[in-house]
């Protein structure tokens, strides 16, 4: 059999090589590399010859002056499969001193605002019950990209997303399919009309929507209909609440409204926006703890319920 280093030649690869590489593209130049990682530029340099070399190709190119480097396509390349062996590594890092600390009876939970306030308190509540021995920490974030990002680098075991989720290691359960509403004053003309609303009618009422989801945006365009996008707003309270003071109708997902409130009124559209899905992520190459499982099955049983 062919011993692999005949025909491999990023078998003497290292991580710290694609450390360096990864450096030099986020800073642009050599100095700016050699001092974030703490080198002198001359080692800088000697770990990206040795990568280059290596690989059999040239990876980054001086610009002008000197003083800036930009990556060639084949540096590109390899950065790009170098990001996801230096996530794998942080993935086993994180997962080793789990162990090596003890603290495999605490498991890390990403999680969204607008998911948070309906889903995790039961989620936890019921968790606490089953598993009482694992203590759950939560970290929010609005963007779910960012909170795979720390599933791939091995800072979290789960977290929420909405499917397509982005490239990457990850494996994910959907728990539930949200549906979008259109939401307006509860004194409004338009609260008292029964009947479904035309999607033209849409065109004539200033829309409020979320600035972190591009969806109501699509849907408008998808039906032709030249949406009056009057507000984007980050926070979904204040999102509902300029609707409930009437400045405009609110396009959000439905588990992004208090159901307690009674300013607002939900108006039935003729033709529905597609859901939200929300699912829940975890690391494909990182071994699944039994609390990790335990916790999935919590939340698609709190999610079949919603």
């Amino acid at each position: 059999m062919t011993d692999i280093t005949d025909s491999f030649r990023w078998v003497g690869v290292e991580l710290r090589h694609l450390v360096a590489l990864k450096t030099v593209a986020d800073e642009g130049s050599l100095a700016a590399a050699a001092r974030r990682l703490g080198y002198s530029q001359p080692a800088v340099s000697q770990q990206l010859a040795t990568l280059e070399r290596l690989v059999g190709s040239r990876l980054v190119e001086r610009r002008a002056g000197g003083r800036e480097v930009s990556l060639t396509e084949a540096g590109r390349r390899v950065l790009r499969h170098g990001d996801a062996m230096l996530a794998r590594a942080q993935a086993a890092d994180a997962e080793l001193r789990a162990l090596q600390e003890g603290t495999l009876g605490m498991l890390r939970l990403g999680t969204i605002p607008s998911i948070g306030a309906r889903i995790v308190p039961q989620l936890l509540r019921r968790y606490a019950e089953r598993v009482p021995q694992v203590d759950v920490q939560l970290v929010e974030d609005a963007w779910d990209e960012r909170l795979l990002a720390r599933i791939e680098t091995g800072e979290f075991e789960l977290t929420f997303g909405f499917p397509p989720l982005r490239d990457g290691p990850f494996d994910c359960v959907e728990l539930l399919r949200d549906p979008y509403v259109l939401l307006v004053a509860a004194v409004s003309a338009r609260a008292a009309v029964k009947r479904p609303l035309a999607l033209r009618r849409l065109e004539d009422l200033p829309l409020i929507v979320c600035s972190q989801s591009a969806a109501a945006d699509a849907f408008c365009q998808a039906h032709g209909i030249a949406a009056q996008v009057r507000y984007r707003i980050d926070d979904n309270e204040t999102l509902v609440g300029l609707a409930a003071a009437g400045l405009g109708a609110a396009l959000l997902p439905r588990l992004a409204v208090d159901p307690t409130r009674r300013d607002v009124v939900q108006v039935e559209l003729a033709t529905k926006p597609p859901p939200r899905i929300i699912a829940l992520a975890w690391h494909r190459d990182r071994e699944q703890t039994e609390p990790a499982r335990a916790l999935v099955e919590v939340a698609q049983q709190v999610c079949a319920e919603l």
